[in-house]
């Protein structure tokens, strides 16, 4: 049998051109659907979805046809330069390595994210005038496998290895027949996390909004010396990947350890934590029911912004700008809020929550892009006393 290798040429090219055309025509209509901004030059930012906020960049060829698509996803590379990442369900990038579903193996987690390491304290030492001192009460963390630094840490430090911290959680995934959902690491392994899923959702609103919050349980490792060892139990919510933790009465919902030679067994503790996590989310759905049941005016959302954030009579030009520009970007979450849940507090509260976490200024380490900083940042709570104080705020307008 012949073959026309011109014909075969022509064929395989035209595929690859309508294969090309396809992909632009699929990436505009997700631009035409709301489902991602172009945001300045050739990045855009992801609107709906789990990954709501996330930003990437879009290359183009000789032609001005998407040649590559570009994560700005600030997660750390394995040995091998795959990301390191572990996921049940794959991100829009589709980085990192996922198992549809998850996986119930910490051993497997571990692996696939990178955090198969363990973290060790060597001597701090120094030179002066050509002879090694050594510092007697200050050490080094270091990556066992790469030797990498982590941090400076006092010589009473003792590293909580990953395994060690996270497979508490594996009780859990074994009693509750639930999966581990995500595992990943930044800036070289000084922050390292674990999440899993708790198997019963509470609903807001149960026959009027019926809007669904997942529980989850993320556990963060800290190997700089900089933090603590932490369990953050969050309502976590699928539409925009929001974390919220309010003061609700009686609620535990964050748990942290330093990192001593006694932490590994005072982790046990946490478990009385994640026990009463049922009982802290009955009373956040109760709580954010009646904001869902709450009509407020624009007038009411933007006094309650004017004391979270409130303005000096002798402002700068700066600081004015600033507060124009927040309560601008704070309005437009309002309006867009409004259309989905109705003029309510609880979309007052939705707007300032997502203002915060995807919104807000965030000044990056050196090591870090600006999406891990939001990252990083929500995850240590670093805003929950103002979300707290909005929560409070709009809890006193309810009728």
């Amino acid at each position: 049998m012949s073959i026309d290798v011109n014909v075969a040429f022509a064929a395989e090219k035209t595929a690859q051109i309508n294969a090309t055309r396809e992909r632009e025509r699929a990436f505009q209509a997700r631009v035409d659907r709301g489902e991602i901004r172009l945001i300045g030059g050739d990045r855009y930012e992801v609107l709906t979805g789990w990954d709501r906020g996330e930003v990437f960049t879009v290359t183009y060829d000789a032609q001005g046809q998407i040649e590559q698509i570009l994560a700005n996803h600030g997660l750390d590379s394995r040995a091998d330069g795959t990301i390191a990442l572990y996921a049940s369900s794959p991100a829009w990038h589709g980085l990192g390595q996922i198992i549809p579903g998850g996986t119930t193996d910490i051993d497997e987690v571990l692996r696939l994210s990178g955090l198969d390491f363990e973290v060790t304290t060597v001597p701090a030492r120094y030179e002066w005038e050509g002879e090694l001192r050594e510092h007697a009460d200050q050490r080094h963390t270091v990556r066992t496998d790469t030797g990498a630094a982590l941090g400076a840490v006092g010589r009473r430090y003792t590293p909580i290895q990953n395994r060690q911290g996270f497979e508490f959680l594996q009780e859990l995934v074994g009693q509750y027949d639930v999966v581990w959902e995500s595992a990943g690491l930044v800036r070289g392994g000084k922050r390292v996390f674990v999440s899993i899923r708790l198997p019963e959702a509470v609903t807001v609103d149960a026959g009027g909004l019926n809007d669904i919050v997942v529980p989850y349980v993320a556990v963060m490792n800290d190997h700089s010396g900089n933090g603590q060892f932490q369990c953050v139990v969050t309502p976590w919510r699928p539409v925009c990947a929001n974390t919220e933790r309010f003061a609700v009465r009686d609620a535990v919902t964050r748990w942290a350890v330093r990192h001593t030679k006694g932490a590994v067994d005072e982790i046990k503790e946490a478990r009385r934590t994640l026990g009463l996590s049922v009982r802290y989310f009955e009373a956040f759905a109760a709580e954010e029911t009646v904001l869902a049941r709450t009509d407020i005016a624009v007038r009411e959302f933007r006094q309650v912004i004017s004391e979270l954030w409130p303005l000096d009579d002798d402002a700068s030009d700066r600081a004015l700008t600033n507060h124009a520009t927040r309560l601008g970007a704070l309005d437009e979450g309002f309006r867009r809020e409004t259309e989905r849940v109705g003029q309510t507090a609880y979309a007052a509260e939705r707007a300032i929550t997502d203002y915060l976490d995807h919104v807000a200024p965030r000044r990056p380490g050196k090591t870090m892009t600006e999406e891990i900083a939001r990252a990083t940042a929500l995850l240590e709570g670093a805003d929950d006393d103002i979300k707290t104080k909005a929560h409070q705020k709009l809890m006193l307008l309810r009728r």
